[in-house]
């Protein structure tokens, strides 16, 4: 072969690779992700640190809520810009938002002193971000999102089709 047919062999075969995914965003949101699940499973224990006797976890605890649900925004538009700047998945802007609510809910319960609701909330939320966490570090995150959607020929196109 010559090298002019070499270089369009590896011109085909280039196009015809799938584009790469998410690299910067998908870095980004590493980061943004794992800050959250670290200050989401404070939370646990700044809440057993108060009922151990220290008294002052529990403005901490306070604190970190707010730190909590801080990240949370701050994943949510990493998130979006991962998937859509970065053509990756969805799942974790869906997750963000839920997070956001559950995480509203939950400071507000805490306020509320209605333990029955804080404490099953707080362990949900911490296990949802923490499989997020793992989600975004798995080799599947950096895989360009795809609908599962096959070319399918159209009817039309089938019955204009001549039949042997």
């Amino acid at each position: 072969m010559t090298p002019a047919a070499n270089l369009a062999a590896a011109d085909a075969v280039s196009s015809t690779q799938s584009p790469t995914g998410p690299r910067a965003s998908l870095w980004t949101l590493r980061v943004i992700v794992s800050l959250h699940a670290l200050f989401a499973l404070a939370q646990p224990v700044l809440a057993g640190a108060y009922l151990n006797g220290e008294f002052d976890a529990l403005s901490y605890h306070g604190i970190n809520a707010d730190l909590v649900i801080f990240f949370d925004m701050v994943q949510f538009v990493v998130a979006v810009i991962y998937c859509w700047a970065g053509k990756g998945s969805g799942l974790p802007a869906l997750l963000s938002v839920a997070l956001f609510f559950a995480e509203g809910l939950q400071i507000g319960m805490g306020y509320e002193r209605n333990l029955l609701i804080h404490i099953p909330l707080g362990v949900g939320i911490v296990v949802l971000q923490l499989a997020l966490a793992v989600w975004v570090w798995r080799a599947k995150a950096r895989r360009p999102r795809s609908w599962g959607l096959r070319a399918r020929p159209s009817k039309a196109r089938a019955q204009a089709r001549p039949r042997p």
